[in-house]
């Protein structure tokens, strides 16, 4: 199979959860502005959700330029981290209805560590199907970033214990993080 048909599935799934995340911005019943207050945590979640699908989507549609041809295992590891992402809009609207709370802090986090995992799984699963002289692998090299994306996962999962602001903050850093434009694979692929 070539890679057409496994990006357009994934792409339809990714437009989904983001349709999904936004129905959870229910509209105020009452006309004054002052009704939009309670909904800020609610968009800010959204917000910093929306990013991070948007981040998966741009790096996935990178990887997947990478691929001459889609073998079994590059299509369960792709489900297996569309798995994960959907879980995204449940943990994104009980983080945002539930700011201060420590379970929703945790459990986004815990969302975000299987999806960062899962796409370490896909990522290997086609360096693994390319060969030895992989592009992908070339491209990745050590992936610092998405190491230091794991880490800061896990890091602000124990600070929700704490402090589900400090997690929430850690969040933010690590999807600003990669906002800065990842040119890896664009290079690679352009040799």
């Amino acid at each position: 199979m070539n890679t057409n048909r496994l990006e357009a599935f994934s792409d339809g799934v990714l437009a989904i959860v983001i349709t999904i995340m936004v129905l959870e911005i229910k509209v105020p019943h009452d006309t004054e502005p002052a009704a939009l207050a309670p909904l800020i945590p609610v968009f800010l979640s959204y917000l910093l959700s929306f990013v991070y699908i948007g981040i998966y989507w741009n790096n996935h549609h990178h990887m997947l330029h990478t691929l001459q041809r889609v073998s079994g295992p590059v299509l369960l590891a792709n489900l297996h981290l569309l798995f994960w992402l959907s879980l995204v809009p449940f943990a994104t609207g009980w983080m945002g209805q539930n700011h201060r709370a420590i379970a929703p802090a945790a459990l986004y986090g815990a969302v975000m560590v299987m999806a960062a995992v899962a796409y370490f799984i896909l990522q290997g699963r086609i360096i693994a199907s390319q060969g030895p002289d992989s592009l992908l692998r070339r491209a990745v090299g050590r992936d610092w970033k998405g190491h230091t994306s794991l880490t800061l996962y896990l890091v602000a999962m124990l600070a929700s214990l704490r402090s589900p602001a400090l997690a929430q903050a850690i969040y933010a850093l690590v999807a600003l993080m990669w906002l800065i434009p990842d040119r890896r694979i664009e290079r690679v692929l352009s040799d």
